[in-house]
């Protein structure tokens, strides 16, 4: 199962996603982790996004792919994967599709889209800074996420409804009520 998780900031993907590693046995792998990952482990990628972040500067996407690529390779992804942050956009989703295919692994098999209304991720994200504290989650910054998500990721739905691998899942409701949605689904 490859499976690449979809949804605004806030819609639980990285929550789903932990649920998904314990029942299909197979690694998530976040980009900002694999970034973090890479920069620890000195690997070629790492030490090119490790110039980039001392320097203040966003990770270029080639860096980010590269790692993403890096992270392919690794014998722990050989029966599958659960994608979180990657591809953030439709370029990137087409070399995710030619990378899998240069690596001589089966293509991705779900694009999982956890939909949750913008107004629920505005109260979810204002509720988590509350509850943890995070002064950086304010309503003005939390919107400005959203339209970049919605902008930059969003048309990744259509990217995926046309190669006939999208799934649509109710994102509100309890946990485990979301996560049997996305395991019927899937």
């Amino acid at each position: 199962m490859r499976i690449v998780l979809l949804g605004a900031p806030g819609s639980g993907k990285g929550t789903q996603g932990e649920k998904l590693v314990a029942h299909y046995k197979i690694p998530k792998i976040s980009t900002g982790d694999a970034l973090r990952g890479a920069v620890k482990a000195g690997t070629p990628m790492g030490v090119k996004a490790k110039a980039a972040m001392d320097a203040g500067q966003l990770v270029a996407d080639e860096i980010v792919i590269g790692i993403v690529e890096e992270r392919l390779q690794q014998p722990d992804t050989a029966h599958g994967f659960i994608l979180d942050g990657f591809p953030r956009n439709v370029v990137q989703a087409k070399v995710l599709d030619g990378m899998l295919e240069r690596l001589g692994q089966p293509p991705v098999s779900r694009s999982v889209h956890l939909a949750v209304a913008d107004e629920e991720i505005v109260a979810r994200l204002l509720d988590r800074a509350k509850k943890e504290g995070r002064a950086d989650d304010k309503e003005d910054v939390i919107r400005h996420r959203i339209e970049v998500y919605n902008g930059e990721t969003k048309p990744l739905l259509n990217f995926y409804a046309h190669q006939h691998k999208l799934v649509d899942v109710d994102g509100i409701g309890s946990l485990d009520e979301i996560f049997d949605r996305i395991i019927d689904a899937l």
